[in-house]
């Protein structure tokens, strides 16, 4: 929203939410009554094209959208060095609506101008007159309007809208308020209506003539440098025929220079052209590869998670994933298509984030794989592979820390990354599991005062760590099964043992689960708090229960980047096998984290409170 907004701020369709390709709905039907009339030969190609266009524009803003994320987690060709956070998300989350506002247009010429129904596929002499038209006029106009949105009236009531990211991301470029984007669209119909009007338009030239908008915008927006030099050495005069990312990057930086819309001539004709341009443009494409403190090395989940990403859909990964859309099921081919190149094709785990801590630097890695892969038992050695070549490739670049997140850990798969630290004595990279943080976590999760708490699984090494520290606190530690009881007690101290109890009538309500299964939840009595001690959440079954979150702690202020929510968890909260990765570099410990090994607990939690890091819940 503009600081001061003014007067056609707001989309007309901004209160229907989602719900807001309905207004489109007046086209489908109409169409679908003409075909069901008068069959598919009433369907010319000008209208036939309308529907079509809008979703290949979205499309095409969605591959610059994942593009450019991409392109910024690795950092060497990025302008701007700066963060972006949820705020901006948020604030860009409507980039559709002009791709909607102007389908209607498209819509409503056509039923206006019925010589347009006519029209040829294709017309040179129209397209050589939307180019000029385009660099004549079109070019002029924007300039000089662009010039008046940065007179304080107008900036305040609508430009500053556009300008509050100045961390620009592809979609950034068509986030303007609703007036704005009329005049736009009355700039750009200069050419389309001129070519109506000389009767040699056609309908190819106009979809063409808005699929090069959107590639300048997004590609002006996108904050990574991808113009080869080479095109301006072989045809000197395309520097005032075709800006760069870093060109316009400067504008949203520098605010009063680099005004042009894609052609900067105006800006040299009229000497408003930033002087460090074309420096800009030469660091930022000779770029620097950045070696980050941290890796930490997770994998996708479900199917959905391919667009949770960081780097697939921006609203979508703002948000927890367990929190649905509506309109996901219809993504569900897209899913299903990544999932199997990803299986085929996924040689090596890819960046997806960056994030900053101070003067720390941090990426997360994805190991192409879904949680249903890890379950497979011919699978997992290719899994290990994978988690090999990115522990290898983390210590020939001089990563400190690399911390195994999700089922990379899994001791049926790797024994807690212990088989790395085996096969490779030498690392200089450290291998963390991060439990000993993550049982701290589980621990002060429970309160001080109970004196009973029942432990679903005691196999795991989180599971172990915390029935040795609640025993030794004289809590009595309650297990069902009798195996993993008498396993348990038999790696415990005498003094310890007697506080663990295998018993199924005792009636407890502080439950530590491990992937607990619905049938499992409902034998739990009214009241229960679930504790969660692996990385999954519980299926929520009970409403009459209290879930806590899987171990995790609320990110300091300070750290920067965050516009993605981890997984399940709410937004600025990270996984406690994160954090653990983070306390490793900041404190500096030399240790590995793997096999049996389990850091301090005390230490561990003592470290995260010192560097900001807080509780999500209170004991």
């Amino acid at each position: 929203m503009a600081t001061r907004p003014g007067p056609l701020t707001e989309w007309p369709w901004h209160r229907m939410g989602n719900f807001k390709y309905l207004v489109m709905a007046p086209v489908v039907v109409h169409g679908a009554h003409r075909v069901m009339n008068k069959g598919w030969g009433d369907i010319d190609i000008a209208y036939a094209l309308i529907l079509p266009s809008l979703l290949l524009r979205m499309i095409h803003n969605q591959i610059w959208i994942s593009l450019s994320r991409y392109q910024t987690a690795r950092s060497k060709h990025q302008i701007v060095d700066r963060p972006i956070e949820f705020d901006q998300v948020d604030r860009e989350r409507g980039w559709d609506d002009q791709i909607i506002f102007n389908g209607l247009l498209f819509y409503v010429g056509y039923l206006a101008m019925p010589s347009v129904r006519g029209y040829p596929l294709w017309r040179t002499d129209g397209a050589v007159m939307t180019a000029l038209l385009h660099a004549g006029p079109v070019e002029f106009l924007y300039y000089w309007f662009h010039r008046a949105l940065h007179h304080h009236f107008l900036y305040s009531r609508y430009h500053s809208h556009h300008h509050a990211s100045i961390v620009t991301e592809p979609i950034t470029s068509v986030i303007h308020p609703f007036g704005e984007h009329i005049v736009y669209f009355m700039l750009f119909a200069i050419p389309m209506l001129s070519t109506i009007y000389m009767g040699n338009g056609s309908a190819l030239v106009f979809v063409l003539y808005i699929v090069y908008i959107d590639f300048m915008n997004n590609m002006g927006h996108c904050n990574f440098e991808l113009v080869p030099k080479w095109m301006f050495q072989v045809f000197p005069p395309l520097k005032y025929l075709m800006y760069t990312p870093s060109f316009h990057s400067l504008h949203h930086t520098q605010f009063r220079t680099n005004y042009s819309l894609f052609m900067p001539f105006y800006d040299y004709i009229y000497s408003t052209m930033d002087k460090s341009s074309d420096e800009l443009y030469e660091s930022s494409l000779k770029g620097t590869e950045e070696t980050p403190d941290l890796v930490h090395l997770t994998h996708m989940t479900n199917l959905q998670s391919a667009y949770h990403l960081r780097i697939g859909f921006a609203s979508i990964a703002s948000k927890p994933s367990d929190n649905y859309e509506w309109y996901m099921w219809t993504l569900w081919p897209l899913a299903w298509l990544s999932m199997v190149v990803a299986w085929i094709y996924g040689s090596s785990a890819f960046v997806v984030e960056r994030i900053k801590l101070k003067k720390m630097k941090m990426q997360t890695w994805v190991v192409p794989r879904y949680n249903f892969q890890y379950g497979l038992t011919w699978d997992r050695e290719s899994i290990n592979e994978l988690i090999e070549k990115a522990i290898l490739d983390a210590d020939i670049r001089g990563v400190k820390v690399l911390s195994l997140g999700l089922l990379n850990q899994e001791k049926q798969l790797n024994g807690n990354g212990e088989l790395f630290r085996q096969k490779y004595p030498k690392l200089g990279v450290r291998i963390v599991d991060g439990s000993g943080l993550a049982t701290g976590v589980v621990l002060k999760s429970i309160p001080l005062d109970a004196k009973q708490v029942f432990l679903h699984k005691g196999t795991s090494k989180i599971a172990r760590a915390v029935a040795m520290t609640l025993c030794g606190r004289g809590v009595q530690v309650i297990m069902k099964q009798k195996k993993e009881y008498d396993m348990l007690k038999s790696q415990m101290p005498d003094n310890r043992a007697s506080y663990l109890r295998c018993s199924s009538n005792d009636i407890i309500k502080i439950w530590i689960v491990d992937n607990i299964d619905e049938k499992e939840q409902r034998m739990a009595p009214k009241g229960t708090v679930f504790v969660p001690i692996s990385q999954f959440p519980p299926k929520k079954v009970r409403k009459d229960c209290t879930y806590l979150s899987t171990p995790a702690m609320k990110i300091p202020l300070e750290m920067q980047n965050i516009h993605s929510c981890e997984n399940w968890l709410p937004r600025r909260v990270m996984s406690a096998w994160h954090i653990a990765g983070i306390l490793h570099v900041l404190e500096g410990w030399s240790t590995h984290e793997c096999g049996d090994d389990v850091m301090d607990i005390e230490k561990a939690w003592s470290a995260a409170l010192r560097h900001g890091f807080v509780p999500l819940t209170k004991a």
